[in-house]
């Protein structure tokens, strides 16, 4: 018997858009049908396990390496799928959302990679999910320039050879499409939108580029998740009659459940697995979401003092190069998330002092490439991988065998010397209140206090918030962190804000909103998991 076509997709309260019908075409529109068809049942039970797991964490405040999947760490002898050429050099990753302006900077920038990104970079209205996919196929076929309304100025690509090499980001598994719905009404999967989308589109025209489809996979918790990736991959591949393996993902170790199962997620990838990468906002927010009831010893301080450096995160980077090298994968580096001064020459050289240092580190411990959110970051980055690659186009031959971490490590958060601080706590409000007024505008990588601040960065800070007051933290000025004292905090930030800006462009914004989503997400009792769940119920387009 043959399998039953697949259900009509709906699209509901959506505006039209400007050539939508390029993207939403009935024959890509039945692909994204058949992947939700075939996967979303799979999708949903992973994110019932998530809830199962959290339950077991919350009843023995540890974990540990699988003791069912040891036999897959044990075999030395598999390998992931050798890279191919376009993704044998990723020494600088440049990330940002898909805008026209942005698509062109960072195809343009000189770095080796861009991270495409239709996740945490990118609040997912109608208009960015759809227009983000277009600007793709423009740059593809070369389609693409911008002129810049305010000033003039404009954009268009460099010649094919100097452009990066696009890896796309979908959205994580959590995460719905409220305006593409079934037959019976159900929402689609954003990553199956999003992934569906992009592949059916541009995969041949990828090939054809000596190029191919290339993914981020986001907030992944298990290498369970992993596996229903890699079959959501075999199945495109077959639908679109493109080589097996042509697909290529890194992994994004963004969760504390994650970092025990690295080597099994690039086990269930390894014919199309490409790396893993070390995400830090992310991975912080992980920790205080899985550990949030586990007492003093599961505590964080304030985030700016977690560093690459403290003991726990070095376990966890440590840990990555050493997996991703001995199963022949790169290990890509985190974040540098400054954004450079045009009025204030002495923050930039601050600033670039501790990007080269940080990039430093990264290159010596092993990594074979890392992340920056600003061009003007590229060449700091460039000059540091350079250095300890030279002419190789990655370091797989370092194996690290002198790295050794013990489950434990990977969750000692008390060895961390520091402690919340009053002004940790105001930075956690202000960075709160900030990004979720950008993000209901449709921003979802936003500059603020001289950094570029995208979801993971307000998960961070209403977790640290949430687990500060449920945790009966005493500041650094001796006042306990408690309900009220948020209240108090983002009442003065929102005054301050009303006078920075001035009445009307207050007035025009969604700065009440904003506030009071941040204190509801800081202070229910009842935590919830995704910052961008309740925030997309209010978000616009």
């Amino acid at each position: 018997m043959s399998a039953p076509a697949p259900s009509p997709l709906a699209i509901v309260d959506a505006e039209s858009l400007p050539r939508q019908e390029e993207v939403l075409t009935e024959p890509a529109l039945a692909f994204v049908a058949e992947l939700h068809r075939r996967f979303t049942p799979r999708r949903d039970e992973l994110l019932a396990r998530r809830a199962e797991r959290r339950a077991e964490i919350a009843r023995t405040s540890t974990l540990d390496f699988l003791p069912e999947t040891a036999a897959i760490r044990a075999d030395d002898s598999w390998k992931v799928a050798p890279a191919p050429a376009a993704l044998n050099d990723r020494r600088v990753e440049i990330t940002g959302p898909t805008d026209r302006k942005m698509t062109i900077n960072a195809l343009n920038s000189g770095a080796k990679v861009w991270l495409a990104d239709f996740e945490d970079a990118s609040a997912p209205t109608w208009e960015n999910v759809v227009l983000g996919q277009l600007n793709l196929i423009d740059a593809y076929t070369r389609t693409i320039d911008f002129t810049d309304e305010r000033t003039g100025k404009s954009y268009a690509l460099r010649p094919n050879e100097e452009l990066a090499t696009v890896v796309m980001r979908p959205r994580g598994w959590h995460l719905n499409e409220r305006h593409l719905v079934d037959a019976d009404g159900t929402p689609v999967p954003g990553a199956f939108v999003d992934f569906g989308l992009y592949f059916f589109h541009n995969a041949k025209r990828l090939i054809d580029l000596g190029k191919g489809p290339y993914f981020y996979l986001p907030k992944t918790e298990s290498h369970l998740e992993a596996r229903l990736w890699n079959d959501v991959f075999v199945f495109a591949q077959d639908y679109m009659g493109i080589p097996q393996g042509t697909v290529r993902a890194t992994v994004l170790i963004e969760t504390i459940t994650a970092a025990y199962e690295m080597e099994e997620i690039l086990y269930e990838l390894r014919d199309h697995a490409s790396g893993l990468n070390a995400g830090r906002w992310d991975y912080l927010f992980s920790i205080v979401k899985n550990f949030r009831d586990g007492g003093a010893r599961f505590v964080l301080p304030d985030r700016n003092a977690v560093t690459m450096t403290a003991p726990f995160m070095r376990a966890y980077t440590e840990l990555l190069v050493r997996t991703c090298h001995k199963r022949g994968a790169h290990a890509i580096g985190g974040m540098a998330a400054f954004i450079p001064s045009r009025k204030d020459a002495e923050v930039n050289k601050v600033a670039f002092e501790k990007v080269r240092a940080d990039k430093d580190r990264e290159a010596n411990d092993g990594f074979d490439g890392s992340w920056v959110a600003h061009p003007d970051l590229v060449p700091i980055a460039m000059e540091s991988f350079d250095k300890v690659l030279g002419d190789k186009p990655n370091q797989k031959d370092r194996l690290r065998e002198d790295v050794d971490v013990k489950a434990a490590d990977l969750i000692a958060i008390d060895s961390l010397a520091a402690k919340p601080t009053y002004n940790g706590l105001v930075n956690a409000v202000q960075v709160g209140i900030r990004y979720i007024e950008a993000w209901l505008r449709g921003l979802g990588a936003v500059a603020i206090f001289n950094l570029m601040e995208d979801a993971a960065t307000a998960e961070i800070s209403r977790s640290q918030i949430w687990q500060w007051i449920n945790a009966g933290v005493v500041l650094d000025n001796g006042e306990k962190v408690t309900a009220e004292l948020a209240r108090k905090v983002a009442a003065e930030e929102l005054a301050n804000i009303r006078a920075e800006i001035g009445e009307e462009a207050f007035a025009a914004g969604n700065w009440q909103q904003a506030h009071d989503l941040l204190l509801k997400v800081a202070l229910d009792e009842d935590y919830a998991d995704f910052l961008t769940l309740p925030a997309y119920e209010q978000l616009g387009g």
